[in-house]
C-alpha cells in the first residue's frame, strides 16, 4: 500500500493518496527490493515543482499506471530537498543517459539501486510503454540490463570522482580574462542575465561578476550587472506587490516566472542587492531588499524563528482548481475596477498592454520597462507623485490579493537554506543599517542551535512539526559555518567565530577525504549510496566545497591556521585548471580573488569598534575581510592589538600589517588610496 502518509515532507504527503504503492527512501525499502528482486522506480521532486504536479496528475493518479507500477515495480518517492544526496546521484545518471536533467526526475533501477533508464517529465503513454518494455527486458534478458547498469554505474562513479588537472600550471590573471571573454558571449545586454530561456538569476554568478567588475574597474561589466539587477526588479519574476523572487522566468525579459518562490533564491539575492546598494546607493535595490525580507517574514517564518522552504507555483483559482500563477495574475477588468481613474497611469508603469500581456483569459503579470522618472517626464507629473501612487497601488492590491487562496506552503525548514538567509540578512543589515535584520539573523542561528543541532554538536538537515531528522549534509555544515563567520563580522562576538571553528573541525573529521582533498557530501557515518558525491560545481546555490573554501580562507586568517590555508589552496589548485565555463565555478573564482595581492585584512579594535564597523561595512569592499574587538582578544589575528585608550585600525596584506590608524577618516582614506 501507499506508505507516504507516515512521512512529514509536504512533497511526499502530496502523493500520499495516489493509487501507486509509494514507499519512502529508507534501508527497509531498499532491502525489500533486493530480497524480492523487484525493479525500482525512483521518482524525485519537490513540493513547489510545477511539472512534478503535472506528472502526478497525468500518471501517478491514474489507475492504469498504478496497476503496472504496483504489479511489477517497487516505487519510491523522494523529496529532493530532504535527500539532496539521493537526488545528486540519480541526476548524474540521467545526465549521462540523456545529456540533461531536471525535475521530476524518474529512474528505473535494478533491485540494488543501480539505474538502467530514466529521464525527467514523461507523458502518460510514454511512461507506460517504457515501464512495460523494461519489465519485459528484466524478465527475458536480465543479463543485458546488468551489463548496462554496470557501465552506467562506472560512469556515475567516474563523475563522482574529483577531476584532477592534467598539468600543474598555475591559474593566472590572463586565464581569468580568457574565461571572462568566453563568458560574456552568453550575456543578454538588453535584459540582463543570459541570452536564453528559461532564465535563471544565478546569484553566485552575479556576486562574482559584480566583485570582479568593481575590483578591476570594468565599467561595462558593472553596467551589465546593474542592468540585470534592475530588469529583474522590474520583471514579473520579482513580486512588486508582496516581495520576493520566483525561481526563474520562462522568457528572456524576466516577465513570466515559474511562480514558485524558494527561500534559497531570496536569501542569496539579498546579498547581491545589498552589495549593489553599497556600491551605487540605487533606491531600487533598497526597495528590493526591504520587500524581499518582508516577504520572507510574512510568508515563510515559522513559529520557532526559522524559515520554511518554499511557496508552490500553483494555487487555487476562482473555480477551485489548482492553476499556475493564479494567485499572482490580474485581468484588465479587475484592475480597472480596483484602480478606477488611476488605471491609465498604472498601465503605463506596469505595462497593462501587449508588452505585459501573459496569456489567454486576459491575464497580466506586472512588468516595468521604464524608470519612474521617464514616465513622470512623459506624463508631465512629478516623480514624487508617481512614487507615492506606486506605493498606494501596491498596498491596495496587496490587501485584495490576500483575499485570494494562497499558494501551497512547503513547511519544512532546511538547515542550509536558513543559514544562507542569515548571510542575506546580515549583508542587508550592513548595507541599510536596519538592526531588525541583524536581530532576525541571530534568531535564526538560535533556531539552528536549538532545533537543528544534536546534543553532540552535529547538525540535522530538516525540521518540521517539532521533529528534527535526517543527518546533516555537508552543505548544511558549510553554510552554517559561513553564517557563524558572518555573525562574527557583524557583531565581533568571539563565540560565533569559535562555533564556526568547532563545526569546521567536525567537517574534517566526518566529511574530509584526505586523498581526494575535498569534502564528501555525506558524512562517513551515514549509509553509503551507490556512489560517492563531491559537490564541486556552483549552480543556483554555490557548491558546498567552494563555500567551505571561503570559510577556510577566513578562519585561516582569524586563527592563523596554516592547515586550513593549505587545504583551501590545494582545492583551488585542483579546481582552477579544470575550469572551462566560468559560470559553473564563480564562487571558486571569487575564492581565487582572495589570494590576489589586492586582498586585504582589516582589524578594527577599540571601545567603538562595532560603531566603526557599521560605518565601514556600508561601503562595498569585496577585497577586505574584517575582524574586530571591543576588548582584549585571544583570537590570534587580534591578539595584542587592543588598546584601552584608542581606537586602532590595522590594514594588513599577506600577513603583514601597516602602521595602525587611529581615526576612521584616516583608515578610510588608506583603504581608498590603497
Amino acid at each position: 500500500m501507499n506508505e507516504l502518509n507516515k512521512e512529514s515532507s509536504p512533497y511526499l504527503l502530496q502523493h500520499a493518496n495516489n493509487p501507486i504503492y509509494w514507499k519512502a527512501w529508507n534501508n527497509e525499502t531498499l532491502q525489500f527490493a533486493k530480497q524480492n528482486k523487484k525493479l525500482l522506480v525512483i521518482s524525485i521532486g519537490y513540493a513547489a515543482c510545477h511539472w512534478c504536479h503535472v506528472m502526478e496528475h497525468e500518471s501517478f493518479e491514474d489507475e492504469v499506471v498504478a496497476q503496472i507500477m504496483n504489479t511489477s515495480y517497487l516505487s519510491i518517492k523522494v523529496d529532493r530537498e530532504e535527500r539532496p544526496d539521493v537526488d545528486a546521484i540519480y541526476m548524474k545518471a540521467i545526465q549521462i543517459m540523456s545529456g540533461q536533467g531536471g525535475w521530476p526526475l524518474n529512474v528505473v533501477c535494478l533491485p540494488d539501486g543501480r539505474p538502467v533508464w530514466g529521464g525527467t517529465y514523461f507523458r502518460k503513454d510514454d511512461w507506460i510503454n517504457a515501464l512495460q518494455q523494461l519489465q519485459q527486458l528484466f524478465e527475458t534478458n536480465p543479463q543485458k540490463m546488468e551489463e548496462y547498469a554496470s557501465k552506467l554505474h562506472q560512469g556515475i562513479e567516474l563523475l563522482g570522482l574529483v577531476q584532477k588537472p592534467n598539468d600543474s600550471s598555475s591559474f593566472t590573471l590572463q586565464n581569468m580574462v580568457t574565461l571572462l571573454e568566453k563568458w560574456q558571449k552568453s550575456f543578454d545586454l538588453e535584459y540582463g542575465g543570459y541570452s536564453r530561456a528559461p532564465k535563471f538569476m544565478m546569484p553566485t554568478n552575479l556576486d562574482f561578476l559584480q566583485r570582479y567588475g568593481y575590483e578591476n574597474k570594468n565599467t561595462s561589466l558593472l553596467n551589465y550587472i546593474d542592468n540585470t539587477l534592475t530588469r529583474m526588479a522590474w520583471g514579473g519574476i520579482f513580486d512588486t506587490i508582496e516581495g520576493g523572487f520566483s525561481r526563474y522566468s520562462v522568457d528572456v525579459k524576466w516577465h513570466i516566472p515559474h511562480f514558485e518562490k524558494m527561500l534559497y533564491d531570496n536569501a542569496q539575492l539579498l546579498s547581491v542587492y545589498a552589495d549593489a546598494y553599497k556600491r551605487t546607493k540605487n533606491s531600487i535595490y533598497k526597495e528590493v531588499i526591504e520587500k524581499t525580507i518582508a516577504f520572507c517574514d510574512n510568508e515563510l517564518l515559522n513559529p520557532k524563528n526559522g524559515y520554511y522552504a518554499s511557496l508552490d507555483a500553483d494555487s487555487l483559482n476562482e473555480k477551485n482548481h489548482l492553476e499556475e500563477g493564479a494567485y499572482y495574475s490580474w485581468s484588465i477588468e479587475e484592475l480597472q475596477k480596483i484602480l478606477k481613474e488611476d488605471f491609465s497611469l498604472f498601465s503605463k508603469v506596469f505595462n497593462i498592454n501587449p508588452f505585459g500581456y501573459w496569456e489567454e483569459e486576459n491575464k497580466y503579470v506586472f512588468i516595468q520597462n521604464k524608470t519612474l522618472q521617464q514616465i513622470a517626464d512623459e506624463e508631465s507629473i512629478s516623480v514624487t507623485f508617481i512614487n507615492e501612487k506606486k506605493i498606494e497601488w501596491e498596498n491596495h492590491l496587496y490587501k485584495i490579493r490576500k483575499e485570494r487562496k494562497k499558494p501551497r506552503l512547503d513547511d519544512k525548514s532546511i538547515t542550509s537554506w536558513n543559514a544562507i538567509l542569515i548571510k542575506g540578512l546580515i549583508d542587508s543589515y550592513m548595507a541599510l543599517g536596519n538592526e531588525e535584520y541583524l536581530i532576525n539573523a541571530i534568531k535564526i542561528i538560535q533556531f539552528i542551535e536549538t532545533h537543528l543541532t544534536t546534543e553532540t554538536g552535529s547538525l540535522w538537515h530538516t525540521y518540521k512539526n517539532e521533529e528534527s531528522k535526517i543527518d546533516g549534509f555537508f552543505d548544511d555544515y558549510a553554510f552554517t559555518i559561513q553564517a557563524y563567520i558572518k555573525l562574527y563580522q557583524a557583531t565581533f562576538s568571539n563565540e560565533y567565530l569559535l562555533e564556526a571553528k568547532k563545526l569546521t573541525d567536525h567537517c574534517f573529521e566526518y566529511f574530509y577525504n584526505e586523498s581526494e582533498q575535498f569534502f564528501t557530501f555525506t558524512s562517513r557515518n551515514t549509509d553509503a549510496l551507490i556512489a560517492t558525491h563531491y559537490e564541486m560545481e556552483d549552480n543556483v546555490i554555490p557548491a558546498s566545497n567552494s563555500v567551505m573554501g571561503h570559510n577556510l580562507y577566513a578562519l585561516s586568517i582569524y586563527f592563523e591556521n596554516s592547515y586550513y590555508e593549505k587545504v583551501y589552496q590545494n582545492m583551488l589548485k585542483i579546481v582552477l585548471p579544470t575550469i572551462d565555463y566560468a559560470s559553473a565555478f564563480s564562487n571558486w573564482l571569487s575564492l581565487w580573488m582572495n589570494t590576489l595581492e589586492s586582498q586585504k585584512e582589516l582589524a578594527i579594535c577599540g571601545k567603538y569598534a562595532i560603531e566603526n564597523n557599521q560605518i565601514i561595512s556600508k561601503i562595498y569592499l569585496p577585497n577586505i575581510i574584517i575582524a574586530g574587538t571591543t576588548k582584549a582578544s585571544e583570537i590570534p589575528f587580534l591578539k595584542n592589538r587592543f588598546d584601552n585608550t584608542n581606537d586602532l585600525f590595522y590594514l594588513c596584506s599577506n600577513k603583514t600589517c601597516q602602521k595602525p590608524q587611529s581615526t576612521i577618516e584616516s583608515i578610510l582614506k588608506e583603504i581608498q588610496n590603497d
